[in-house]
């Protein structure tokens, strides 16, 4: 017979815990924590599975908190499981603690950051449907915590149709539904009818309970885990914000306010029990972990001919089908556009390493960080300009230290007709912005295989730049690409000064240099490949050796945070001249030539510009 007094008695030093942690920190989210206590802690008592000291392991059940601001009971409940030393619930949110705000990696069994609201159902989906890759006999749960507030978020939509349609039957979605948001009452408040309308209508089991009740949590988590339904699973608990300490429940204008040390002495003295430490003694999990396959990158066996034009976004697409081919531990990730992006290569010729997520690039990103968890490599990609849709949830991926390789084609106005909405222009500002991510642009087909190469054997947020059109090759099939390299393509030693661009720039650079060297004018010519980290040491010594010591840098990306503002920052207090050559206006549609010409990157702009510095 289930003990519901001694679960209460766990619930109570549960809920003892978070309050005296954020009173020592002086801070935390106390109200949104104690309204999911009684939920959690019969999961983790009776029905948890988890191996402490394999946090990685695949057998284990998972646990995402969505609701990342709950993260003062987070961490109580693995100091409960024995994860850490109750004394270290102290050090919440002080720094260089591992307990921080809203919980990161730095917490060893945090799967993903969280606290950007609305992500982790997305997290949850890319843990699950990389589990059943791994075709064990027993599949782990994923558990999800969500508070009712984040349901206002598109995401959670997103990853609620993706979970359906893949049939990602060991979600079970926990909504606190407690009734207050941060600031005033949620969309819905308590009317559970209307979110179980909500969540059936995209094809989840539902299951409605008061989420203070013992008795209804664990009849519903033995439910749960008995189901044969092929759906994913919510449970919508109704809970009372604050539960347990009267002067909190209930009441507005507490969420992320800590107890005074008077507020949690009447909070203690309130909320009674013994002094007994209790704790949670997790499940074993049913499944044992299973190793995973050793990455291998083999030299490429593609070539590409000098006499034909190829476009950059075709040579990734093959590139990632050879290397998918050779390593099962790749994940290719497409937003609806694979004819486009090509790797409806991979979708042709490896459905199982290849996963639709249809036109929901924030959810696309996001499974990502589940699947990297696993430690999958994961390839996201898209369009570069809508890859900006999923800028917070690609700042997320590396606060969560999720190793990812997003390829973002159709950059900059060359892609012509289609017009300004589909052009990639932010794209490099945006992955700039990311420490220790990498940026890559090829400019011919050689290059775009060999980077592809490289940044599928790398880790970290990596990103490469593809063009729609087709160019030259440039390249011998033999030549080699580095993380922060570069190719002089052109040098002589009476230049006047240096071009340095990247992508479909350097082919205009190229048709500069011809019509330059016609009129007596000589430049050197560099293929800036890699934006970031870019080559500083080659242009530093170009650049010296040039008559008039100036840099012209050319790209085909908004003028603000791209190439040219990195080379701008490496030669600051230099007495080198950086001028750049990028976009300054929204474009238009049109063909290639008419938009590098109307942004001025195209040839003859960059003539123009040389004429006036040397």
């Amino acid at each position: 017979m289930t003990n519901f007094n001694e679960w209460k008695e766990k619930a109570t030093f549960l809920r003892k815990l978070i309050l005296t942690s954020t009173t020592e920190a002086g801070s935390g989210h106390v109200t949104s924590s104690l309204s999911s206590v009684d939920l959690m802690t019969v999961l983790f008592d009776a029905y948890f599975s988890y191996d402490l000291d394999n946090p990685s392991s695949t057998g284990n059940d998972r646990l995402v908190f969505s609701k990342g601001h709950a993260s003062p009971l987070y961490y109580s409940l693995f100091a409960m499981s024995g994860g850490i030393p109750l004394e270290e619930l102290k050090s919440l949110r002080k720094f260089r603690s591992n307990l921080e705000g809203h919980p990161t990696r730095h917490f060893p069994y945090s799967d993903a950051a969280t606290g950007s609201l609305g992500q982790g159902l997305s997290v949850a989906a890319g843990l699950s449907i990389g589990l059943k890759k791994f075709h064990l006999q027993t599949i782990p749960f994923i558990y999800v915590l969500l508070g009712d507030g984040e349901l206002a978020e598109g995401q959670v939509w997103e990853a609620a149709n993706f979970s359906s349609y893949y049939q990602l039957h060991n979600i079970v979605a926990i909504v606190d539904i407690n009734r207050l948001g941060q600031s005033q009452e949620t969309m819905l408040g308590h009317d559970i009818i209307e979110y179980e309308k909500r969540f059936q209508s995209f094809g989840f089991d539902t299951y409605s309970i008061n989420g203070h009740d013992f008795s209804e949590i664990t009849n519903v988590f033995h439910g749960i885990r008995e189901s044969k339904s092929s759906k994913p699973k919510v449970i919508l608990a109704k809970t009372i914000k604050g539960k347990g300490v009267s002067f909190l429940e209930n009441k507005d204008n507490w969420h992320g306010k800590a107890l005074t040390r008077d507020q949690l002495h009447d909070a203690l003295v309130e909320l009674g029990g013994d002094d007994k430490l209790y704790s949670f003694n997790l499940k074993k999990p049913m499944t044992a972990d299973v190793e995973r396959k050793i990455f291998v990158n083999p030299p490429s066996a593609i070539s590409y001919a000098k006499n034909i034009e190829v476009a950059t976004r075709e040579a990734v697409g093959s590139s990632l089908l050879e290397k998918v081919q050779a390593n099962n531990s790749i994940i290719v990730l497409d937003g609806d556009v694979n004819n486009s992006t090509y790797t409806s290569l991979i979708k042709n010729n490896n459905r199982e390493q290849f996963i639709q997520c249809f036109i929901a690039e924030q959810n696309m990103v996001s499974v990502a960080i589940g699947l990297s968890r696993l430690s999958y490599h994961p390839v996201v990609a898209t369009f570069a300009a809508f890859l900006t849709r999923a800028a917070d949830q690609i700042r997320m991926a590396a606060l969560s230290h999720a190793s990812i390789l997003f390829v973002g084609t159709h950059v900059g106005v060359e892609i012509g007709e289609d017009g300004p909405s589909q052009m990639g222009l932010e794209d490099i500002s945006l992955f700039g912005t990311i420490p220790e991510s990498i940026i890559m642009q090829p400019s011919d087909a050689v290059a775009g295989n060999a980077i592809t190469s490289l940044l599928c054997n790398s880790r970290g947020i990596r990103y490469i730049r593809a063009l729609r059109s087709k160019t030259p090759i440039l390249y011998e099939n033999s030549e080699s690409f580095q993380v922060g390299g570069s190719k002089v393509i052109k040098s002589n030693p009476d230049d006047h000064l240096v071009i340095a661009a990247t992508g479909i720039a350097v082919h205009e650079a190229l048709k500069a240099y011809y019509n330059l060297e016609k009129e007596g004018i000589h430049v050197k010519v560099v293929d800036c490949y890699s934006i970031k980290p870019f080559d500083d040491g080659t242009l530093k010594k170009l650049s010296s050796q040039t008559i008039k010591n100036v840099i012209v840098t050319v790209e085909d990306h908004f003028d603000h945070g791209g190439f040219g503002d990195f080379v701008l920052n490496a030669f600051t207090g230099s007495e080198t001249k950086i001028v750049k050559l990028s976009l300054n206006h929204i474009s238009r549609s049109g063909s290639s030539q008419e938009l590098l010409a109307d942004a001025k990157i195209d040839s003859a702009s960059i003539v123009a510009k040389i004429k006036e510095n040397i």
